[in-house]
């Protein structure tokens, strides 16, 4: 990868409450296309994630839908 075209994101991410929360949206963002890394850090709440190219507003919003509905889907097993 041409380091010239690998950028990076910092994103809030509200409402991560455990460890279990940070593997999961750590993986989910992973598997998205065009990350090549990410790391998610729980006290601060927020995610860095590296891109192999320039981040856009499109590539933004995907990993933030990706994000909400990982946290949703934990949600939704958890409730009673």
């Amino acid at each position: 990868t041409d380091p010239a075209a690998v950028s990076q994101i910092d994103l809030g991410i509200g409402g991560m409450t455990c460890a279990s929360c940070v593997s999961r949206v750590e993986k989910t963002l992973k598997k998205q296309a065009g990350v090549s890394e990410a790391t998610v850090n729980l006290a601060t709440e927020s995610a860095r994630i590296t891109l192999a190219g320039p981040s856009d507003a499109e590539t933004l919003a995907r990993l933030k839908r990706a994000v909400r509905g990982e946290l949703q889907e934990l949600f939704a097993r958890a409730a009673p």
